[in-house]
């Protein structure tokens, strides 16, 4: 295969850097050489699908919110092609043994769980469901999109497997909100873990994009043209570098406090419920639900309005106001969602370290021209980052001493969803 004949592709999706060009067509030349490796020679096929970054609506989509989210350029790349064994054969850089499903059976397997042939054996379900074609395929994938880092690994590789199905055997005619979705319900059912649709949607579509969630099912999209770096301003990720061990529990309180303010209320999530009507019963909610979750559902009714204004905002061209909307968001999930740190272990506040320190920095190196915020699902995990271009190696310098080398990740928004390449 001779991948001089897709610089033009890869440009697209990596810029025209010369030097971030030849990482590249290495990194897929070296996979490309592991697939001729293993399997036999014949037509084969380049995938790409980008990670994403959530830029407001933080922990709204549970609850048939709105979302602002776009994808990036870390990606999870695959080289795969039609085999005739009615299998999917997939080795994924990191593990040694390939995941290997049999496309004769598609019902759910225990033993699967939390893999990634859950996923596989999920995606072809439902694809052959809706009435597309599966067949087997070999592919073997690499990611650079970090997991545990908030930038959706997992949905990643989900939208990659769907795609695969797509261009094989389908002539790529699956919109990307339909891999999304397929992704979604094998995470769900199959792989175990309760997850919105925002990350799949984001990472399948490309670009910024809203999210809003009031039909679950059938979320609307609207695509934001804008960019970052015309504004001088660059995006960055922290990796504060903790662990989400235990913090299952953390995670599954937010929705279900929510749901039960909007239960009380008469709702079913709080996308059922208006400011006043929560406003004018916080007697009875305070002794039935607590205070944590009334101070969650009016961060939801909050954020909500404000992804609104943040679409607006960068509509408008009018990015001092967007970054005051990422600082309101993150001092929302501060102090109204109470997702910095887990309360089973205070001493551990990496979060809270990281926006403090940020904040400091942008207070002493850009006259407070910045912002930051809370990244995904917090607790551990990242926070999200919006500085001047020209203050971007000194506050990576600033901080690696405290969260380490390679931790701190400036990325730029791919207008690109899920590709293939050749």
């Amino acid at each position: 295969m001779i991948l001089q004949n897709l610089e033009s592709g890869l440009k697209k999706i990596y810029g025209n850097g010369s030097l971030v060009l030849n990482n590249q067509l290495q990194r897929y030349q070296d996979l490309i050489d592991q697939f001729e490796g293993k399997f036999k020679k014949g037509r084969n096929y380049l995938f790409s699908v980008p990670g994403r970054t959530e830029i407001s609506g933080n922990h709204t989509d549970h609850n048939n919110g709105k979302v602002l989210a776009a994808s990036i350029n870390l990606d999870t790349i695959a080289v795969a092609g039609i085999n005739d064994d009615n299998k999917v054969v997939l080795f994924s850089e990191g593990y040694e043994k390939a995941f290997e499903v049999s496309l004769n059976n598609l019902k759910p397997v225990k033993e699967e769980e939390g893999s990634t042939s859950a996923l596989i054996r999920g995606i072809a379900y439902k694809l052959g469901h809706l009435g597309y074609r599966i067949g087997g395929f070999n592919a073997c994938v690499k990611s650079d999109v970090l997991p545990g880092a908030g930038l959706s690994s997992s949905a990643a590789i989900e939208v990659l497997i769907g795609s695969v199905f797509n261009n094989l055997y389908n002539n790529g005619r699956i919109l990307p909100e339909t891999l999304a979705v397929v992704g979604q319900f094998a995470e769900n059912n199959y792989f175990g873990k309760p997850c919105g649709l925002m990350d799949q949607m984001a990472c399948a579509t490309g670009g910024i994009i809203s999210l809003d969630f009031e039909d679950p099912g059938k979320p609307k999209i609207k695509k934001i043209n804008f960019d970052f770096k015309e504004q001088a301003y660059q995006l960055l990720i922290v990796d504060i570098g903790a662990s989400h061990a235990d913090l299952t529990e953390d995670y599954a309180a937010i929705p279900n406090e929510m749901k039960a303010v909007a239960n009380l209320l008469g709702g079913k999530t709080c996308k059922d419920v208006d400011r006043e009507g929560l406003l004018g019963n916080l007697i009875e909610l305070r002794g039935k639900t607590g205070d944590r979750a009334i101070l969650r559902a009016l961060h939801f009714l909050n954020e909500n309005l404000r992804v609104d204004e943040q679409i607006k905002a960068l509509e408008n061209n009018n990015f001092p106001l967007f970054l005051s909307l990422v600082n309101a968001s993150g001092d929302s999930s501060f102090k109204w969602l109470q997702n910095v740190y887990s309360l089973k272990n205070s001493r551990e506040q990496g979060i809270g370290l990281a926006l403090a320190l940020t904040e400091m920095f942008i207070q002493m190196n850009c006259r407070g021209k910045g912002a930051c915020r809370v990244h995904g699902g917090g607790f551990a995990g990242t926070i999200q980052v919006f500085l001047p271009i020209e203050q971007t190696e000194k506050f990576i310098k600033f901080m690696e001493p405290v969260f380490g080398k390679n931790k701190i990740m400036a990325l730029f928004i791919r207008p690109y969803g899920a590709m293939r390449l050749n």
